[in-house]
């Protein structure tokens, strides 16, 4: 536990430029605005590139600042191709949808006895939320059913294979299939969103 957090931290110090010695309550705003900004990105280029070797243990260091504005971003972007009637509800169907599947997905890896948190799965399945994101932003720009087929179908199996990598490691190899299959309704439900909105 110890020694998994200090190996961790000083990857993650060294990718960020940081040093955990420092006292955050010291620094200016600005500095942490940045250094949360620069997590961020990091672990977007986890989700980019699933295959790294570092990408499952840097993405368990969990939080949600990340998930939270991509939830909005995908929230925004489906809101806005919805009829001007629907705004309201298109948004708040999809930030509900990510944070109950999310929660949801969750709950029953540690039901099938998964060695996650509950944050930490919430962390990673919303950090992977990020190729459905990119999906919508290009399907926005052309209206063609075959197109936005194709590029959310790349959203989907990327977002899978990023999410399902993790999920896979955390619970007993008996079960799984088990923990992987709502893994897999979840995007699949996401990317039913981005191509009929």
């Amino acid at each position: 536990g110890e020694r998994y957090f200090e190996d961790s931290t000083s990857v993650m110090d060294a990718e960020l430029g940081t040093h955990s010695g420092f006292s955050t309550l010291d620094e200016p705003v600005y500095e942490t605005l940045m250094r949360d900004v620069r997590m961020v990105g990091y672990k977007l280029r986890q989700v980019i590139d699933p295959r790294q070797k570092n990408a499952v243990k840097e993405l368990r260091d969990w939080d949600l600042w990340g998930p939270l504005v991509l939830c909005l971003l995908l929230s925004i972007i489906l809101s806005s191709r919805a009829p001007s009637d629907q705004n309201a509800l298109v948004f708040a169907a999809v930030f509900v949808i990510v944070w109950v599947g999310a929660a949801v997905v969750t709950i029953n890896a540690v039901l099938l006895g998964g060695n996650i948190s509950f944050f930490q799965s919430v962390c990673v399945l919303g950090y992977c939320v990020f190729p459905l994101l990119l999906a919508s932003i290009l399907c926005l720009f052309w209206g063609n059913i075959v197109f936005h087929l194709l590029v959310t179908g790349v959203g989907f199996a990327w977002s899978t294979k990023a999410s399902v990598g993790f999920m896979s490691q955390m619970v007993p190899p008996a079960r799984r299939a088990l923990a992987v299959y709502p893994v897999l309704l979840f995007y699949l439900f996401l990317s039913w969103m981005v191509v009929v909105e």
